[in-house]
């Protein structure tokens, strides 16, 4: 296909690669930062620049920070004693703008999945152990979504905990089967977390 700019066709192609945005979204969202927003278009530049150059994970809960320590882990306000996991930073965002926990995250990025070569180490969970059974936890709510992989991985970190003394419960109604939780609005999220419920290991 000819294209009028190569400039234009490489933001178009950068633009569609971003999920959600196909390729007829990506051409009215380049020529509207070409065209009528570009100090819109350079800030775009800027912070994407910072985030590509700053963004690491937090080394305790492995969500996204600027430093080693994400401001979370940081917060002296936040309660130690609970941890929320989660699959993704997406997740711990949704959480957090429901304001209806004050503890700590645990982000595994993913799910365990044999299939696609996903194994509990490629999801921390070594690092978890660790925490759980040196740091003074009294509950791990286990956030994963209710997908095949998500409940796979929601028994596996139920028998990661069982012998840690540590309560474990699981986030309930609310969250429809199979849905993702970044997608959940507030209302559902925050009936989820007050819902959750004890498991039993077998």
């Amino acid at each position: 296909m000819k294209t009028f700019s190569p400039s234009l066709s490489k933001l178009i192609q950068a633009l569609s690669t971003i999920p959600g945005i196909g390729p007829k979204s990506a051409t009215r969202i380049a020529l509207n930062l070409v065209y009528k927003n570009r100090e819109g278009g350079q800030r775009l530049v800027e912070a994407l620049d910072s985030a590509v150059q700053n963004i690491k994970a937090c080394s305790r809960c492995r969500n996204v920070s600027d430093e080693e320590i994400c401001e979370i882990c940081r917060d002296e306000r936040r309660d130690g004693s609970i941890m929320c996991i989660v699959e993704s930073p997406a997740d711990a965002i949704a959480i957090e703008r429901a304001e209806v926990f004050n503890g700590l995250y645990f982000v595994l990025h993913g799910n365990l999945s044999p299939i696609d070569g996903v194994e509990p180490k490629d999801l921390g969970m070594d690092l978890l152990y660790e925490q759980v059974t040196t740091e003074e936890i009294k509950e791990v709510i286990i956030a994963t979504s209710t997908s095949t992989e998500g409940e796979a991985t929601a028994y596996y970190i139920t028998e990661l905990v069982k012998n840690t003394g540590i309560r474990v419960s699981r986030i309930a109604h609310g969250v429809p089967v199979g849905g993702q939780l970044e997608y959940s609005d507030v209302s559902t999220i925050h009936h989820a977390m007050r819902g959750r419920t004890v498991l039993e290991s077998s």
